[in-house]
């Protein structure tokens, strides 16, 4: 099953009463054996991959272990880019509340592509392509190039704009069972057409 989780959500339920509400458990009451397959943060909105059955769940985790699962995002950046690039630096966790990632030599490797998609002063809307799966990954590496994303409360100015400005546009894969090529895009407008 495929969702379009909209910002603000949480994919699963956080700590505490009021971080209980979230995109599996609203599923979840509606079908019990429902699983996340990978997650997006609360402020991310776009493409969510849910599995009806514990082998679905085991065949389109192991896809994400091995990096078989195309994964294509949208966001806009404060800040003008041109052309493209690779971001390539080990993250690490370097504070707890909030969480905050960075480069750390002792950090796990991520990988980032970007291109530019539109520019839109003052700032840029990118495709990004994460090569990896780190926690914050896009989010700290464009922080990192010193172009944060649009509204991104720990990393960047979230009194620009009121939501994070990152989206989740579609996953590509061969169907664990088919072997068919899948697409899953997006149908929402991820934020306002201009950045």
């Amino acid at each position: 099953m495929v969702v379009d989780k909209p910002a603000g959500l949480l994919s699963q339920p956080g700590l505490g009463l009021e971080q209980s509400d979230s995109v599996i458990t609203r599923l979840q009451r509606q079908e019990q054996g429902l699983r996340l397959v990978h997650r997006l943060d609360r402020d991310t909105s776009g493409v969510l991959l849910l599995a009806r059955s514990a082998d679905a769940l085991r065949r389109l985790s192991a896809l994400f272990a091995e990096r078989r699962i195309n994964k294509l995002y949208q966001a806009d950046v404060e800040g003008e880019l041109h052309g493209r690039g690779c971001i390539a630096s080990p993250l690490a966790r370097l504070s707890r509340q909030p969480p905050r990632y960075g480069s750390h030599p002792e950090g796990r490797l991520a990988l980032t592509i970007w291109r530019v998609r539109a520019a839109c002063a003052p700032g840029t809307r990118l495709w990004l392509r994460p090569l990896t799966g780190r926690y914050h990954q896009l989010r700290a590496h464009l922080a990192e190039l010193g172009h944060p994303i649009v509204g991104d409360p720990i990393y960047g100015d979230a009194g620009r704009s009121c939501r994070l400005h990152l989206h989740a546009q579609a996953l590509s894969f061969r169907h664990p069972f088919t072997q068919q090529r899948v697409r899953l895009i997006s149908q929402e407008l991820p934020f306002a057409t201009e950045c």
